[in-house]
């Protein structure tokens, strides 16, 4: 679906980026998307946070994960 009509931006391209790891400002920069008239950020900004939330961040480990008896 077609979802910034000013820039002929679709969901799936914005979902590419967003799957890509890029942010929305990133899109909006890269595709200008939400540039223009703007009726399309909130649709656009919902289809950037569904693709974060369909692939969570790895958790963050720390350096040195080895118990303190073997250090």
């Amino acid at each position: 679906m077609i979802v910034c009509v000013c820039r002929r931006v679709s969901d799936r391209e914005i979902a590419r980026h967003a799957h890509a790891g890029m942010s929305f400002d990133d899109i909006q920069f890269e595709l200008g998307v939400a540039t223009q008239c703007g009726c399309c950020e909130s649709t656009a900004r919902d289809v950037v946070a569904q693709c974060c939330r369909s692939q969570p961040v790895a958790a963050l480990h720390q350096e040195d994960a080895r118990p303190a008896s073997m250090v």
